[in-house]
């Protein structure tokens, strides 16, 4: 199996290079690829990524910004692997990690993989920050009468022919909203496993907004009110 690890990035060269280094450092139970897509950055991001020499890293250049999810969009298009996951450029999350999140998948239980943070006392976000993820998740578990932990991971790796089908079309942050809706509707449900969480704030750099949580809850009752595409079931 190859896993496509798909990095959006706009913006970030005082952490590209050690996000490139932690990636690639990691031992993969399976082949890997570092699909990069440089979302229109107008700092040093680009001249960094240059300079990657690693012949599993591809980087492709947007233009012009156009927010993560069209960054996404960009790097999916253009994977070659069978599954994939998402890390961000912000070192936030472990690149460690994506062993267990493929665990589930090479031993055969499960399709789709999430991973589920922990907020605790090192985060730099406010309770209420903390309050609006858990607030989000709970309304897509009402919604679609499911039990998932953490909806806004950016730690989802699933098959990437699922991940096209599900034709996203949110540009910003409301895709990991519209990523989950649309797999409940289908009735897959991710298996979830504990993964390490360093957030950072808004003084670093985090761009998401509390807009982004209204967002998240239209687009999940939006998907809500769909019908379920024919021959889905359970899983």
């Amino acid at each position: 199996m190859k896993l496509s690890i798909l990095m959006p990035v706009y913006n970030e060269e005082e952490r590209i290079a050690d996000a490139l280094k932690q990636a690639l450092a990691v031992d993969y139970p399976c082949e890997i690829e570092l699909v990069v897509v440089d979302d229109g950055s107008r700092d040093g991001t680009g001249e960094i990524l240059g300079r990657a020499d690693d012949s599993r890293v591809r980087v492709i250049t947007h233009p012009r910004n156009s927010g993560k999810g069209a960054a996404i969009r960009t790097a999916v298009d253009n994977a070659e692997g069978e599954y994939m996951v998402i890390l961000d450029a912000d070192l936030e999350y472990d690149p460690q990690d994506i062993s267990k999140l493929l665990a589930p998948v090479l031993d055969g239980r499960a399709t789709v993989v999430y991973g589920n943070r922990t907020f605790g006392s090192h985060s730099a976000y406010s309770f209420w920050y903390v309050m609006g993820n858990k607030g989000v998740t709970m309304v897509a578990n009402v919604l679609f009468n499911s039990y998932i932990g953490d909806l806004e991971t950016c730690f989802k790796l699933m098959p990437i022919e699922l991940y096209r089908s599900l034709e996203i079309h949110s540009r910003g942050f409301g895709m990991e909203a519209e990523v989950t809706g649309k797999l409940l509707r289908r009735r897959i449900r991710p298996y979830e496993v504990p993964i390490s969480y360093r957030a950072r704030g808004r003084e670093e750099g985090k761009k998401i907004t509390w807009k982004d949580g209204v967002e998240a809850v239209w687009i999940l009752s939006r998907e809500r009110t769909r019908r379920r595409p024919p021959g889905t079931a359970p899983r």
